[in-house]
């Protein structure tokens, strides 16, 4: 626990760690500068974001509580879980590019001889606390410390289902550079990375790291991790290009016309992780015409059918490449 002081007497109380740190100092002066960043908050592309479930407090209880509803939102029987081992990684990719799905949207990416981490959670529970919050629903497919070396590790933005503080202290000990969005990188340094380690980027900015060139790309979502939404932390989708192969993670967005215009200038891909999870008839509309589900329109997520489109806008307009569903299967949000 950290304490911070209050707003009026000066009385401290104490913070969790893993609220995080709020940008402060020349970051906070780099968000104030963003082309993206207005009135306070980081803007979404496309319009104003709704972030919270549509509906009054008593249908959201009334589903909630529902013995059938609740059984819909529970697998019936044991999530299957392939053992990965470290074997299983040592051997190189035959074609040089390969993704290895660990679970909602944690993924390693091997690409041209490097190897990319997205989103690593290797938490029990994607929450600020021990005791509470959403809880997997199967094991890790193996330790961390057994996954190997890895090169960068990218994050898209600091949910604590996308950036869990445990795992990422335990990779602060090794020596694998970060790239994240604009302002996440507070957070990283209060747990223990170095800003020499830190490459911290605003959407359509480029960092190399080795062989690969990674960038920042737009996303329709929001952050935050304590009690306040500052939205003084940006969200954000990544391109990673090698020598012979491109890939690209979605994080965690709503559909929007952005993902033919990050095909336009970074595609096609060879392989796209696209979020498919994580929504429901009560998060609003952004008409798009994009769903078969009547009532179902995330504004901030995306179903199975947005997520196939998305992929599609990403190549073009035409088939191509692999598509590899992220965002299901490990908590229920």
């Amino acid at each position: 626990m950290a304490a911070n002081p209050s707003s009026s007497s000066g009385f401290r109380v104490p913070r969790p760690a893993a609220f995080g740190q709020d940008p402060g100092g020349e970051r906070l002066a780099r968000i104030h500068a963003s082309p993206h960043f207005g009135d306070g908050v980081f803007r979404n592309p496309g319009g104003p974001a709704r972030t919270r479930p549509a509906g009054s407090g008593k249908a959201l209880a009334k589903i909630y509580l529902d013995k059938d509803a609740r059984r819909r939102r529970t697998p019936r029987g044991a999530v299957p879980v392939h053992a990965t081992t470290l074997a299983d990684l040592s051997r190189p990719p035959a074609t040089g590019l390969r993704l290895t799905w660990l679970g909602h949207s944690s993924v390693l990416a091997e690409i041209d001889g490097h190897r990319v981490l997205f989103d690593p959670v290797w938490g029990e529970r994607c929450s600020p606390f021990p005791f509470a919050g959403p809880r997997r629903l199967h094991p890790v497919p193996l330790p961390l410390a057994a996954l190997g070396p890895v090169d960068v590790v990218v994050i898209s933005h600091d949910h604590y289902d996308h950036l869990d503080m445990p795992t990422i202290k335990a990779l602060a000990g090794t020596d694998a550079l970060f790239a994240v969005p604009l302002g996440v990188g507070a957070h990283l340094e209060h747990w223990g990375v170095s800003p020499d380690r830190l490459r911290e980027l605003d959407w359509h900015e480029s960092a190399r790291v080795g062989g690969l060139t990674l960038t920042a790309t737009p996303a329709r979502h929001f952050c935050g991790r304590g009690l306040r939404n500052t939205q003084h932390t940006l969200w954000a989708s990544w391109v990673v290009a090698g020598d012979r192969h491109r890939v690209y993670h979605s994080g965690d967005t709503g559909y929007f016309e952005g993902f033919r215009d990050i095909g336009a200038a970074h595609g096609p891909f060879d392989a796209t992780m696209i979020q498919i999870g994580a929504y429901s008839e009560f998060w609003p509309k952004n008409h798009t015409d994009y769903t078969p589900l009547p009532g179902m329109w995330p504004d901030i997520h995306m179903t199975p059918v947005q997520g196939v489109q998305a992929h599609l806008d990403l190549q073009g307009g035409a088939p191509g490449g692999v598509l590899l569903p992220i965002h299901w299967g490990t908590f229920n949000l």
